[in-house]
């Protein structure tokens, strides 16, 4: 039996139509969006396959769809006799999509947890005030520095570690825009700005998080039954406080996804499934570690092959 890790995406795989395929195929799709819309108010799965975009895009609606995609996905798997992995991850949002397939939340309570995330992220700025942008082709270290010049009393920092050359920064809207233009003076091949309405993973979600923080603590957390890597400092842990405490910070520091690739793979995996709509997490791994074998679960024969070849 190979030595396995699944994973979860975040916010920036939605997209309208996601997941239409593989509830053609397996009805616990179906029933994962029911439960999820049950204590909505709405019907999400409408949203996801019809729209419209805007809606769907907006964080507090894309949080509990995400979450929704990612454990359909993963309860597709577990019904046809998919086998559990060694550790589970997730990125940014797909943490929370982790600790579901790990036990330790229960997917209601998840749900109605990060449709309030997502309120209380765009409550933390006004609308158009903060920013995102992906930076690539340079190094962690210049950037970082980038940030720091590009700041002038404003808030810019490094957001997302997607992989080696691919980093989003975040914060005010001008700060964001001097550092992207700071980033290709510095040698980058491109600043790209994110279509997104809130600027994730910086300072300005401290507010958000002490907010998160309370909510978590009315927030049931058991013990997980596979071990799920956090974002904010690619550990483990078992203890309710703990989590809850990775899970407020996360809201507001780096998500270090290229360690927690790295330090899967230190821990012995060899193959990785991403559990969700699209194929972004694999692409990220042939940057991180191309050793690694991936699979994107996308449909009855992705999930079929896999079961098959990595047992």
């Amino acid at each position: 039996m190979t030595s396995s890790a699944f994973i979860f995406p975040g916010q920036g795989s939605q997209s309208i139509g996601m997941l239409a395929e593989l509830a053609a195929q397996f009805p616990q799709v179906a029933e994962t969006f029911d439960a999820a819309s049950e204590v909505l108010g709405y019907d999400l799965w409408s949203v996801c396959q019809q729209g419209p975009e805007d809606r769907l895009n907006q964080t507090e609606v894309t949080q509990p769809a995400m979450l929704a995609a990612g454990v359909a996905t993963w309860r597709a798997w577990r019904a046809q006799d998919g086998f559990e992995p060694d550790f589970l991850a997730g990125h940014s949002l797909g943490e929370y999509s982790a600790l579901v397939a790990a036990g330790s939340l229960k997917f209601e309570t998840a749900i109605a947890l990060v449709a309030e995330r997502g309120r209380l992220m765009q409550a933390a700025t006004p609308q158009g005030a903060g920013a995102m942008a992906a930076v690539l082709g340079l190094d962690d270290g210049v950037l970082a520095d980038v940030c720091e010049k590009a700041a002038k009393g404003e808030v810019v920092s490094c957001a997302n570690f997607n992989s080696p050359g691919q980093v989003v920064i975040a914060g005010d809207r001008t700060a964001v825009e001097r550092a992207c233009a700071l980033a290709v003076e510095a040698g980058a091949r491109r600043a790209i700005p994110l279509a997104v309405s809130v600027p994730s993973h910086c300072a300005l979600m401290r507010p958000a998080a002490g907010l998160l923080a309370v909510e978590l603590q009315a927030v049931e957390i058991g013990q997980a039954r596979i071990p799920v890597l956090h974002n904010v400092d690619v550990q483990s842990r078992a203890d309710a406080s703990e989590i809850r405490q990775a899970l407020v910070q996360q809201l507001w520091q780096p998500v270090r996804w290229s360690e927690t690739i790295l330090a899967l793979v230190a821990r012995g995996v060899t193959h990785f499934a991403e559990c969700g709509p699209g194929k972004v997490l694999t692409g990220l791994n042939r940057r991180i570690a191309r050793e690694v074998t991936s699979a994107a679960l996308l449909t009855g024969a992705d999930m079929e092959q896999v079961r098959d070849t990595w047992s």
